[in-house]
């Protein structure tokens, strides 16, 4: 038995389940491994208060998310006892999910070895991280983080649980594939694993090493029980900025449709039976109190019909009392899918606005959604009572001020009872973010980004200030009108 110690570099200061933890501890268990979890959320001298932060520009309704937590001091001293006491073969962090997405696991792989280079005693382990930029960036990965020993590309489980399997049997491992390495003269990346197929592979996942405090979640203003889970990996979707077209092209899903979709997406789309998940959602309640689920599936309405079918049957005769939050693209909302939602229990749905321009969207994002169909599809699930979340982008590439406004209008339009807006910044690999590095639109915010991607490009039209006083403002905006800029402006006149 080897021991394995994950490190969750999480720097938003609010609990999150990232999903290559439970994942990865499942398949390590189930080979007889030992593993544990320092978990750097809660602790006072590394922690981004995201709560305070988006209840602040009214992203989030306010809650008393505080007293459901209790601060620790002094991260790189709770690191070091950890390894000390624990004296791990192995120190993982950082693994591609469905969850790579959302909220800062992307740079986990960054934080983590800024935790672990703050630490004088580092033991005897082994240190290995995996995530979308060995994925997309292997060569450079000795250079960018020189505290890890090993990189592993792609969907990591069983990677890394072959590679403990060896160094536990004290046997030769370097070459198992996905794996990335350096020598003293180069750079060793190792071929492309096998895709997962079957993610029913994949133990039940393990949740046990999350501290009870990471369950707590604010949600609509009150405060429940949650966590991240998901149905199934993989999108049909080609958005020139989404980090799902840097994995399609790892595992050799190239081909695209003119319309900005996979030509062959069988064999990346895959998802769990409807039986796994409803047991694991049976078993996260009774074992957790788990009331929410975060679903973080990139397009929830691409799963098979006839497995969400099936879960429907299974949870309408559980009597389970909880809620699905999912993500989904507005040209698959009509009213045969609501009806199938609501038997599913989904409570909010998240969409893809970004901006208010069709055009710019195909033309730069490679992402078709048409404007009509949003605002249909905002409609149906209001009438559904469906609580509906639009996610906008600012910053965009050649963006000005008179687009920004034009998409604070549209949100106004579709009236969504819940508005998030993000800095534009592309994932590394992207299209987006390529021609970024050509033109010189970043300053290598790939690996220097904070906690919640809030870093701007540079060809974006707007000022800084300007941008940064739309983010604090966006909502506001949205919900009381446009003729309330200019009183905004008087209360920051630097920002604008």
């Amino acid at each position: 038995m080897a021991n394995v110690l994950f490190l969750n570099p999480n720097r938003w200061g609010r609990g999150i389940t990232a999903l290559w933890i439970p994942s990865h501890a499942a398949v390590l268990k189930s080979r007889g491994h030992d593993v544990r979890l320092f978990d750097a959320t809660f602790y006072k001298d590394w922690r981004h208060d995201e709560v305070a932060y988006n209840t602040a520009n009214q992203q989030y309704k306010p809650s008393d998310y505080d007293r459901y937590i209790r601060l620790k001091e002094d991260v790189s001293r709770g690191l070091e006892e950890c390894i000390r006491s624990y004296d791990p073969d192995v120190i993982f962090w950082s693994g591609l999910s469905s969850f790579i997405h959302g909220e800062g696991e992307y740079v986990n792989i960054q934080y983590g070895h800024q935790l672990v280079e703050s630490c004088r005693h580092q033991g005897r382990a082994l240190k290995i991280a995996g995530g979308l930029q060995p994925t997309a960036d292997p060569d450079a990965m000795p250079r960018r983080f020189p505290r890890v020993d090993y990189f592993i590309r792609g969907e990591s489980e069983f990677v890394l649980a072959d590679l403990v399997d060896r160094l536990h049997r004290h046997e030769e491992f370097i070459s198992i594939r996905g794996l990335v390495w350096r020598t003293d003269s180069r750079t060793v990346v190792n071929p492309t694993q096998e895709i997962l197929t079957d993610m029913d592979r994949i133990p039940p996942y393990d949740y046990s090493l999350f501290e009870d405090q990471v369950f707590f979640r604010p949600y609509q203003g009150q405060v429940v029980r949650a966590v991240d889970y998901e149905l199934s990996r993989g999108c049909l979707y080609t958005c020139s900025y989404c980090v799902e077209t840097v994995i399609q092209r790892y595992y050799g899903f190239k081909e695209r449709t003119p319309r900005g979709a996979l030509r062959n997406p069988k064999g990346y789309l895959r998802h769990k039976s409807a039986e796994r998940v409803f047991e694991e959602m049976r078993r996260l309640t009774r074992e957790f109190g788990i009331t929410l689920f975060r679903c973080q599936d990139t397009n929830f309405l691409t799963i098979d019909r006839k497995t969400l079918l099936r879960l429907a049957e299974l949870l309408e005769g559980s009597g389970l009392d909880v809620k699905l939050y999912i993500e989904t693209r507005p040209d698959g909302i009509n009213r045969e899918s609501i009806a199938l939602l609501k038997r599913l229990k989904v409570d909010g749905v998240g969409m893809g606005v970004e901006l208010a321009s069709e055009e710019f969207r195909e033309t730069h994002l490679n992402r078709f959604a048409d404007k009509d169909k949003i605002v249909e599809a905002f409609r149906l699930l209001r009438e559904a009572g469906i609580k509906r979340t639009a996610y906008n982008i600012i910053g965009l590439p050649d963006e000005d001020e008179a687009m920004l406004l034009q998409t604070i209008r549209f949100n106004r339009l579709i009236d969504p009872d819940n508005v998030t807006v993000a800095f534009y910044s592309p994932y590394l690999g992207t299209e987006q973010q390529t021609r970024g590095v050509r033109i010189r639109d970043f300053n290598d915010y790939e690996y220097n980004v904070d906690a919640q991607l809030r870093t701007l490009s540079r060809s974006t039209r707007m000022s800084k200030e300007t941008l940064e006083f739309y983010k604090r403002y966006f909502v506001r905006l949205v919900r009381e009108g446009l003729e309330k800029l200019e009183a905004f402006k008087r209360l920051e006149p630097a920002a604008v």
